[in-house]
């Protein structure tokens, strides 16, 4: 597999340290079409449910963001969830979703 570009390492490396920080299940960042970046994890309250993509993709719009250049998501499933994904393709129709292991191994991308 050919090496990672250098900012999409970064988003992997956000999503881990989410992910580490606060013990959820998942941890995924989002670079915008700006290069800023926005990381979030999975949100489980009894009122508000989010994956972890979906929460980092609403951090970035509620900040202005129009577009997205890529996203990543650091989880131990085998695939990004539809919804997931749904919510990248809602700002930007071919952005790519890296999903990585808990190592930050790259797994695949969408």
């Amino acid at each position: 597999m050919s090496e990672l570009d250098p900012e999409d390492l970064k988003i992997i490396t956000l999503a881990r340290s989410a992910r580490a920080r606060t013990g959820a299940a998942e941890g995924a960042a989002v670079r915008d079409t700006d290069g800023r970046t926005y990381a979030a994890t999975t949100v489980a309250l009894p009122s508000l449910r989010l994956t972890a993509l979906q929460a980092a993709v609403a951090a970035a719009v509620s900040s202005g963001a129009e577009g997205l250049e890529a996203a990543a998501v650091v989880t131990a499933a085998e695939a990004v969830d539809e919804a997931s994904v749904s919510a990248v393709r809602d700002l930007t129709a071919d952005a790519p979703v890296l999903r990585a292991d808990g190592s930050g191994a790259l797994r695949e991308t969408v």
